[in-house]
């Protein structure tokens, strides 16, 4: 474990496809993590993730840290090359440069030999909970990609194995990068500051477009078992988002369906009410059908005020009572790289975290919620009724 200060926090990247590289992008932002691993089943993704890694720590002035064959004669028996021991770590024909992590092609085999902190788990979200308790076994620090896993009983059982590591100083965080952009914590203020009244009811779009190659791209893309669909891995950021201001979802009533692509095991569009503990409606409206594809967009209506988040920028912020009785917010610039600051953003609580000996601001146990509403949509629409969420 890491100790609180500027020592490095060492990582391992779980997972070299887009979302790899873009956690590694996004690591690269802060000093304090160093990724000395980039584990992949497919030899040729974890080198290339690990080359992409060393080339932009190189460009943001990082130091690159020890080479993979230093670290490995650090680590040898007495007597045994660094050669040999960079030989049996590396997959068949590959080998760290100076400065790239090491590449494995599995979890095992990196906890085995190198001495990490952190693991980030970027696997197709069925794996995500198996990682995770691996990891988690290991004495790591975790940090898992959206969702917790496509299985709720599976996400409540690393939930759990979390709240008992955290009584040992690990860090568990589930990635909601949205919550960590400048437009949501502005109106997650105006909500908890009571600001906009008591709520009412919210909408939440995302009418996004993918082509049929998108699906095609990988085996596991479009399957229940590993991928889910566009509610569990397009719109549970805005899922998120909808839980976090409007609070405890008890109810889901739900359609869905498979209308513009093929060989896809899951809905590529699906609608549905959702009823909150404190008495407010929403609705929902996911695609990945909807061409050529538009912003997704956050309504929150208040007794006393509205608010319009859309394309992760706010829109729209209208507060009775507000000096000339209108308070319009003007759409702020768009970061060039918003996206990815949001898990810079992120990222950095995580450190905190760490450093702080606390829990992750979004901890596994947080992020139930969201993954609760979109298992209540497929029940819903598979029932062909409304689903309690003490069901699930």
């Amino acid at each position: 474990m890491t100790q609180q200060g500027e020592t490095p926090i060492r990582a391992a990247i779980l997972g070299s496809g887009i979302i790899g590289r873009h956690h590694g992008e996004a690591m690269a932002r802060l000093p304090r993590l160093r990724v000395d691993a980039v584990i992949d089943a497919v030899p040729q993704a974890a080198q290339a993730l690990a080359a992409l890694i060393a080339s932009t720590r190189a460009a943001n002035g990082a130091p690159a840290g020890a080479s993979a064959d230093r670290a490995a004669a650090d680590r040898a028996p007495a007597g045994a090359s660094a050669d040999r021991a960079a030989a049996d770590r590396a997959p068949a024909g590959a080998s760290a440069a100076p400065g790239e992590p090491g590449c494995y092609e599995s979890l095992g085999a990196a906890l085995a030999d190198r001495e990490l902190d952190l693991v980030v788990i970027c696997t197709p979200s069925g794996m995500h909970a198996g990682a995770a308790q691996e990891a988690l076994a290991a004495g790591k620090h975790v940090v898992i990609e959206k969702p917790l896993d496509v299985s709720l009983d599976r996400a409540r059982q690393v939930a759990e194995l979390a709240t008992q590591a955290q009584k040992r100083g690990q860090v568990c965080s589930v990635i909601s990068q949205h919550r960590f952009d400048p437009a949501s914590a502005a109106v997650y203020r105006a909500v908890a500051q009571g600001e906009l009244g008591r709520i009412t009811s919210a909408v939440a779009s995302v009418p996004w477009w993918r082509e049929q190659s998108y699906y095609d791209s990988a085996g596991w893309r479009g399957t229940k078992a590993l991928d889910g669909g566009v509610t569990m891995n397009q719109a549970i950021h805005t899922i998120d988002l909808l839980v976090w201001l409007l609070g405890e979802p008890v109810e889901v009533f739900a359609y869905t369906g498979l209308l513009a692509h093929e060989r896809v095991e899951v809905e590529d569009v699906a609608v549905a009410c959702v009823r909150f503990r404190s008495g407010a409606l929403a609705v929902l409206h996911a695609s990945t059908a909807a061409y050529p594809g538009l912003a997704a967009r956050l309504q929150i209506h208040g007794s006393r005020g509205s608010a319009i988040i859309q394309d992760d920028q706010l829109e729209f912020l209208h507060v009775a009572g507000a000096p000339g009785g209108v308070n319009q917010a003007p759409p702020a610039e768009k970061e060039a790289d918003g996206f990815l600051m949001g898990h810079v953003r992120q990222y950095q609580d995580i450190i905190n975290a760490i450093d702080e000996g606390r829990a992750a601001a979004i901890g596994a146990q947080e992020s139930l919620m969201s993954l609760a509403v979109v298992v209540g949509v497929y029940r819903s629409a598979q029932l062909g009724r409304p689903v309690r969420m003490e069901e699930l």
